[in-house]
């Protein structure tokens, strides 16, 4: 990439990086760590950005955080505070510990934080601020009684909206949907009952009437348009379809796992350990589905190895070396 060429992240992924990073450090990063791991700032720097531009950015982000309401917490020398050559940040988890004897329940839990993506922040307080940012740090799926009705919705599934209408409506959709390994789409009929986030990515599960069976499918493998049809079901099928469908990828998660050597403190690091469990060579992380999980994989480059399994390892593989190849073909 030419030293002059700009890295194209968006700023809004940018702090939220920044954010992810802060708050998984107790004796938070130095200025230097921060520009060279983060995602976003590393991009930058690749691409041929100053050190004096990144820092710059960095000063702007942190002052957009902390307007936000983010308590980025600066840390300095302790023999002499005011010297922050050497500084490190964080973001205090105080800030997001509630009290021992405060409990939610799920359905409170997922109204709360409706309300508080819907609520603008420009008319919080602080105290209301401080006490969204503990909700939504508790790490309790919250979205389950309420499934599909977040405003936050990704606009890389433009099928969501037909797919929300249609559960609404009780009406059976048809879509076309492209599994891995098949060279063409198959039309799908369903009777759509929840849409579910799960590791970050939208699901919708029904009835597929093609195998009259429960199934989960993946939004971005949706591969055209969603039709909703004039044919009708009992809205009754919905109740607790969400909790089924999460359910059922809680099962499949589990009996799917992979062994990971991650470098320590690495962006990889960051974002996978929220899901990992230590193991004696690394980490074990669940999975649903293996394609998916090996693109994320490979987007973390030498970050992160695959010990098991053998399948998991040669999908990463592939991956990797498609990028290679097109590189190459690039330069």
């Amino acid at each position: 990439m030419p030293a002059n060429a700009t890295a194209k992240n968006p700023p809004e992924e940018r702090l939220v990086n920044l954010v992810v990073a802060l708050m998984a450090t107790d004796q938070g990063l130095t200025k230097d760590t921060i520009l060279s791991s983060v995602s976003g700032y590393r991009e930058q720097s690749n691409a041929g950005a100053s050190k004096d531009a990144l820092e710059k950015m960095f000063e702007r982000d942190k002052e957009s955080l902390r307007g936000l309401g983010v308590p980025i917490e600066t840390i300095g020398d302790w023999a002499d505070p005011d010297d922050l050559r050497e500084a490190r940040y964080r973001v205090p988890t105080t800030e997001y510990e509630l009290p021992e004897d405060i409990e939610f329940t799920p359905a409170e839990l997922a109204l709360l934080n409706l309300a508080g993506g819907v609520w603008s922040e420009s008319s919080m307080s602080d105290d209301a601020r401080s006490g969204l940012r503990k909700i939504r740090a508790l790490g309790i799926p919250i979205d389950e009684p309420i499934i599909g009705y977040s405003p936050r919705i990704s606009l890389h599934d433009p099928s969501f909206p037909q797919l929300q209408r249609a559960i609404e409506q009780s009406r059976v959709v048809r879509f076309p949907y492209l599994k891995p390994g098949e060279e063409a789409p198959r039309t799908r009929q369903v009777r759509p009952l929840a849409l579910v986030e799960y590791e970050a990515r939208w699901h919708v599960f029904g009835i597929d009437l093609g195998v009259g069976a429960d199934r989960t499918f993946l939004l971005s493998r949706i591969v055209g348009p969603v039709t909703v049809t004039r044919e009708e079901f009992d809205p009754v099928l919905r109740e607790g379809a969400g909790e089924r469908a999460l359910r059922g990828l809680d099962e499949v998660a589990r009996a799917q796992t992979a062994l990971l050597e991650v470098n320590p403190g690495s962006e990889a690091a960051l974002r996978l350990a929220r899901r990992a469990v230590p193991a004696d060579q690394g980490i074990r992380v669940s999975y649903v589905d293996a394609h998916i999980f090996a693109e994320e994989l490979a987007s973390y480059g030498p970050e992160v190895r695959v010990v098991e399994p053998a399948e998991l390892r040669d999908r990463v593989i592939d991956r990797l070396a498609a990028a290679r190849d097109l590189n190459g073909s690039l330069s």
